[in-house]
């Protein structure tokens, strides 16, 4: 069973641009976040539409805050492609960023679930709330790990979080104990997603072919940055233009991968952790929903060491 995302009914006829900004942001993505999303929604025995709308909540969710960051960021590219406000106009891209949430609050409203439009706005909330504080962290090379977190836990997170939640809230699931474990996985693995996404601007693990340090030109010093460089002082890294000048200020490519090493390991403990409340998450349960755990199992594996699953469901 696929999941649909992006149909071009879904948005008015009479507003072409429009509709061709959706197609071009749409195409290319992987959809993983409604693809999480049908991992939960399947063992909960969720109604095909119920994925569907919560399928692409999320991804309405997920590429209107793209598009509004790209135009923060002042991003050229987004998937490989020139980013919409970049190709359609600023003024186009924030509208359609706009337009996405408020469509996704039209069809939670629909839907009927007050619970559920109401941790959803939350969610959009955070979201912005995230990105307000990354803004606010660029230039600032002292930043520190717990302080990135805090962002990660806020716009990265948030989504995950949501993808685990949401689905249980459509069932009209409100156990406290199993929504407060769903949270610190959510949160667990928003972060072990977010930190391997920062070791790409390094060029660890980075089969995408993602641009190499976009990050610390633009003046942002991301989660590894923040480890690798913790007790040396920052001015040499703020002129760095390539990975050598950034071995060079680091004190060379043995103290890179041995700092790689230790920012591996100290994502490891995470990976345990999620694990451990994986298993706890067996005994909040129901008998029928137990397969979700075996869904839920490998995605560590996933998004931080980007390791592509055995095998994928249609």
């Amino acid at each position: 069973m696929s999941l649909k995302i992006f149909d071009p009914q879904d948005f008015p006829a009479y507003l072409p641009k429009l509709n061709q900004l959706y197609d071009d942001l749409f195409t290319g993505g992987k959809g993983f976040r409604a693809k999480l999303v049908k991992m939960v929604s399947g063992p909960l025995g969720c109604a095909p539409k119920t994925m569907d709308l919560l399928g692409q909540t999320v991804e309405f969710i997920h590429n209107a805050s793209l598009l509004h960051d790209d135009l923060v960021d002042r991003s050229f590219l987004r998937r490989g492609k020139t980013a919409a406000w970049k190709k359609f106009s600023p003024e186009y891209a924030v509208l359609a960023g706009d337009y996405l949430l408020a469509r996704v609050m039209v069809n939670l409203s629909q839907f009927g679930n007050i619970r559920l439009v109401q941790y959803t706005a939350q969610v959009i909330s955070d979201l912005l709330e995230g990105e307000w504080l990354q803004d606010s962290l660029v230039g600032d090379f002292n930043v520190d790990l717990g302080q990135l977190d805090r962002v990660h836990n806020l716009k990265t997170a948030s989504l995950f979080k949501w993808c685990l939640k949401a689905p249980f809230i459509a069932q009209e699931n409100y156990d406290l104990a199993l929504h407060q474990l769903i949270e610190e996985m959510g949160t667990l693995l928003g972060q072990l997603f977010q930190r391997s996404d920062d070791l790409l601007d390094f060029n660890v693990r980075n089969d995408e072919e993602k641009a190499i340090l976009g990050d610390l030109k633009s003046g942002y010093l991301n989660s590894f940055a923040c480890f690798a460089t913790q007790g040396l002082p920052k001015e040499p890294f703020r002129s760095c233009q390539n990975l050598e000048d950034f071995f060079r200020a680091l004190g060379g490519r043995s103290y890179f991968d041995e700092k790689l090493k230790g920012f591996d390991e100290k994502n490891t403990f995470l990976i345990q952790v999620y694990q451990h409340h994986l298993k706890n998450l067996k005994e909040l349960l129901k008998e029928s929903e137990l397969g979700l755990v075996e869904e839920l199992g490998p995605l560590t594996e996933i998004l931080y060491w980007r390791r592509k699953p055995k095998s994928t469901s249609s």
